[in-house]
């Protein structure tokens, strides 16, 4: 069975051909100057509306039966009018040359590495004197941009059957492993600054509150019967700050905080697998607990549970001496498997399943139930920008056998489908809105949980979107009742309810809960998809300090333990390649920012045209004004913080999942 290579996540020769086509046919979206709910419609315009939503509910059908993510309603085909725009396909072209010849240069002195490496040179040039071309044509030119469109497309095939040449001749065979075998795979990219910190505790602590998942950390009050951590032990691993501390007091005065793995089910196997392009592979489902001591604003890490049964995986504390050698290594092992465990559920659940596949139901039903003319359908269309093509991608060529998830993740690709699929039909769209997620994790208070970054800077962002939602729904519902009279919206939330299998969703009857829908929409399509996706290449592109899978068993106690044992549960030489290439393009394409409202068809013009809404001081001159005074908060934050976080600056989020 022939391997699907990693680049057709972005920059496949046949989704660029569908692009290209789409450029040189399209033509600008027609410009919706006032838009108007289908209850105030006139009898001409309201046939109109209506003959429209029937073509685009003929293009836009739903299935369950993709071959990758069978369950899962998703689009059974992705519209031309969905593709990315040139500069897009630019932007991550770049980064797919930068990446592969990075692998190129790694795997040198090989023959194959040395003759890659010209050719790669070339593309480059190639693809720096396309940059140029679009830089200079006018928006309105569409043949040149399809020209420049089929060049890309060329290049983008070149690089693809370079990167498989290269990567069919990695070894999968059993080797002894070092760090310095995987910092030697950074040779023309810079190996990520967290490779300095690898061992250290206060990063592993921080990437629960700062880092790719940060929505698994809960505030508990007192442990379950399934961690069984005496407060011996807790003063112990708390070390000085245990003198004075006991487990009882941490509890009660809500300073216990406990990831717990539990809800990846068959993503941690309970053996190994048998990866057929990687060899076996290991999967976790430890538990972890952190505590803040009485004086500090962090967490700091206690214990880790190698998994959920204490008979089989004893409690390993911490230990932060390197002289004594045992406890020190099953220490960074017993880590090391919750950071596998936590990639896995990043990369699976919260990333794909909560962010791009939850926003692939509300592309749908837009495009299905909302004319163009609707008020809503003219604010959501640029924050549901490019979600349907990124996602098949990904359903094709990360969840399909021999593909990308195949190759970085521990479990089988069946569970992988499977695990995905459940977990997003449970994800309930009213429990987990910003605040409603927060408050159920015991996580919102700022007074016992200080450091947190991820939370009070998504509230940031969080409240001047729904300010913005709130004052644009104003202009066009002027009362409750015009709520519940918008027979498209009610449409738009029965199709969200059925046949989008979003759980929860019901109803909307006021203006208070419409704002509080589309705010949580926006916000997971952009804010929320930042925070989880651009970490993604400055921490997952290095193996040591997070993969996907792990290459022996966490061990059952300390003895015996070393630098050596801890270093053969790193990821295999090609999972770790295969990580430095999907992230460095995931991570890097910055495209359209929050509070851009503009179409996707050439000349790409704004969307928002309604003067009550872009009027000199009016809704939308607010919002990005307001986004301008969250980027300032930030940064003044980061001034003060240990370790800046600069994933939620609004500067640095994309309108939409559209990478």
């Amino acid at each position: 069975m022939k391997r699907r290579d990693i680049l057709h996540w972005a920059t496949s020769a046949g989704a660029l051909n569908v692009i290209g086509s789409a450029a040189t046919s399209a033509s600008a979206a027609v410009p919706v100057t006032k838009p108007v709910l289908p209850q105030k419609a006139d009898l001409i315009s309201a046939t109109a509306r209506r003959l429209q939503l029937v073509t685009q509910q003929a293009q836009y059908l739903w299935t369950e039966s993709h071959r990758n993510l069978a369950g899962v309603p998703m689009a059974a085909a992705v519209p031309a009018g969905e593709s990315p725009t040139l500069e897009h396909q630019l932007r991550t072209s770049a980064l797919a040359m930068e990446a592969v010849t990075n692998l190129a240069a790694s795997m040198a002195p090989s023959a194959l590495a040395a003759s890659s490496l010209p050719t790669l040179q070339a593309l480059r040039s190639r693809l720096a004197a396309t940059q140029a071309s679009f830089d200079s044509l006018p928006a309105a030119e569409l043949t040149p941009l399809a020209n420049l469109t089929a060049t890309v497309g060329g290049i983008a095939t070149q690089l693809q059957q370079i990167h498989y040449q290269l990567t069919v001749r990695v070894s999968t065979a059993p080797q002894p492993k070092t760090v310095a075998q995987y910092d030697a795979l950074f040779v023309t990219l810079d190996k990520p600054a967290i490779a300095s910190q690898l061992h250290d505790d206060d990063t592993f602590a921080y990437m629960r509150v700062g880092g790719p998942n940060p929505m698994l950390i809960r505030q508990v009050a007192a442990l379950p019967a399934k961690f069984p951590l005496s407060d011996a032990q807790y003063r112990q691993a708390m070390g000085g700050e245990g003198n004075n501390d006991s487990l009882l007091d941490a509890a009660g005065s809500g300073r216990l905080y406990l990831l717990d793995y539990e809800s990846l089910g068959g993503m941690a196997p309970a053996g190994p697998v048998n990866k057929p392009l990687t060899g076996a592979g290991y999967g976790y489902a430890p538990i972890a607990l952190f505590a803040r001591p009485q004086a500090g604003r962090s967490l700091v890490p206690v214990a880790i549970q190698g998994g959920q049964d204490p008979a089989l995986s004893p409690l390993v504390l911490r230990a932060t001496d390197p002289a004594n050698a045992n406890a020190y290594w099953a220490w960074q092992s017993a880590k090391t498997a919750v950071q596998v465990a936590d990639f896995n559920y990043h990369e699976m659940f919260v990333h794909l399943g909560r962010t791009h596949l939850m926003s692939e139901a509300f592309a749908m039903a837009t495009q299905r139930q909302l004319a163009v003319v609707h008020p809503l359908n003219r604010l959501l269309a640029p924050h549901l920008e490019g979600t349907l093509f990124i996602n098949d991608a990904a359903a094709l060529v990360i969840m399909g056998p021999l593909t990308t998830g195949d190759t970085i993740l521990a479990a089988s690709i069946e569970t992988l489908q499977r695990e995905c699929g459940r977990d997003r039909l449970a994800f309930d769209f009213y429990d987990n809105m910003l605040p409603n997620d927060l408050r159920a994790r015991g996580v919102d208070d700022a007074g016992r949980l200080p450091d947190y970054p991820y939370r009070d800077d998504a509230l940031l962002v969080w409240n001047a979107i729904q300010q913005w939602v709130s004052e644009y729904l104003a202009v066009y519902y002027a009362s409750d009742a015009d709520v519940t009279s918008d027979y498209e919206l009610k449409a738009w939330a029965s199709e969200l309810a059925v046949s989008g299998k979003v759980k929860g969703f019901r109803p909307i009857t006021t203006r208070s809960q419409l704002a509080l829908v589309v705010t949580a929409i926006i916000f997971n399509a952009s804010a929320q998809h930042a925070a989880v996706n651009f970490p993604q290449s400055s921490l997952m592109t290095y193996a040591p300090f997070y993969a996907g899978m792990g290459g022996a068993w966490a061990p059952a106690g300390a003895v015996g333990q070393s630098e050596a044992t801890w270093s053969q549960m790193l990821p295999s030489r090609l999972a770790a390649q295969e990580q430095i290439l999907l992230f460095h393009i995931l991570g890097g394409v910055y495209y359209r920012m929050l509070g851009e409202y503009r179409d996707n068809v050439p000349p790409y013009p704004p969307v928002l045209l309604d003067p009550a809404i872009t009027r000199p001081g009016g809704p939308l001159e607010r919002f990005r004004s307001a986004l301008a005074g969250v980027e300032n908060t930030i940064r003044q934050r980061n001034l003060a913080r240990t370790r800046p976080y600069e994933h939620l600056l609004p500067s640095r989020i994309p309108s939409s999942t559209n990478i």
